[in-house]
């Protein structure tokens, strides 16, 4: 059964959706079945795994709002040796949002849904859009876990304390499931002060959350979206690239640590 993995952060401009495609292509390149979906009304994961989210005729807009059946629009993305399933989005779900904030239930919509596919694959990873709304609070209430994309200045460790706080009111009300799975640095500078600041602070306040993988500020993680690939396609051997594969690897052992303790 999958491990359900929202990918959040409602600051925009930290490497999210890098995050969510990029895990998802190392995941995928594990031998690990992978489906990403796009929570994101903007749609650039959609757009950074190859598809043209102008040609959708059906997304997770219609998914949401009953209007298809999830296993019905996911797309398999594919590269050199490795690949993974993607839920596509469009400038629908604005629309959507909209709509579902009428509808009974409206913050289970996502979590009905994925449980309809979890069997298939071994990670479900979200790719929520930068804000905390009906969307957001949909792939919260949906996943086991959330992973913090977080650039390293002081603007981000204040927006950090709404995300903590939201988690922690949806795990006490609606998903006594969901745990916070780890803060991960993006955009790393070893050289800046003011990174290396923000980071020690970090691991002061939040100690092993905290992941020991940095993804650094990297040409070629920035220039593959453009291609419409992950950067392991687009560069296998690229310091973007490593970064993620190192990064899958530890969330994996993560994952099975915290299975094997529950079982125990």
């Amino acid at each position: 059964m999958a491990q359900i993995m929202a990918v959040a952060n409602q600051k925009g401009g930290v490497g999210k959706t890098t995050t969510a495609v990029n895990l998802a292509a190392s995941l995928g390149a594990t031998r690990r079945q992978v489906l990403l979906i796009d929570l994101d009304p903007q749609a650039n994961a959609t757009t950074g795994s190859g598809l043209d989210k102008r040609r959708l005729q059906t997304t997770m807009a219609n998914v949401l709002l009953g209007e298809d059946q999830l296993e019905a629009i996911i797309r398999p993305c594919r590269f050199d040796g490795f690949g993974f399933d993607l839920a596509p989005a469009s400038g629908d779900l604005t629309t959507a949002e909209v709509r579902l904030v009428a509808e009974f239930g409206r913050e289970h919509r996502l979590g009905k849904v994925v449980e309809t596919v979890r069997e298939r694959y071994d990670y479900v990873l979200i790719d929520c859009p930068p804000a905390l709304n009906l969307l957001t609070v949909n792939a919260l209430t949906a996943a086991d876990e959330v992973i913090i994309p977080m650039q390293c200045e002081y603007y981000a460790l204040e927006g950090l304390s709404a995300l903590t706080d939201t988690i922690r009111r949806i795990h006490e009300t609606v998903n006594p499931r969901l745990v916070m799975g780890g803060i991960l640095r993006t955009l790393f500078d070893p050289r800046s002060n003011l990174t290396n600041d923000v980071s020690g602070q970090l691991i002061l306040h939040f100690k092993n959350l905290v992941y020991r993988t940095v993804i650094p500020r990297n040409v070629r993680l920035a220039e593959a979206p453009s291609h419409g690939v992950p950067v392991l396609a687009y560069d296998r051997q690229s310091r973007g690239a490593l970064a993620y594969l190192a990064f899958a690897g530890e969330l994996l052992r993560r994952v099975e640590q915290r299975r094997a303790e529950v079982d125990a």
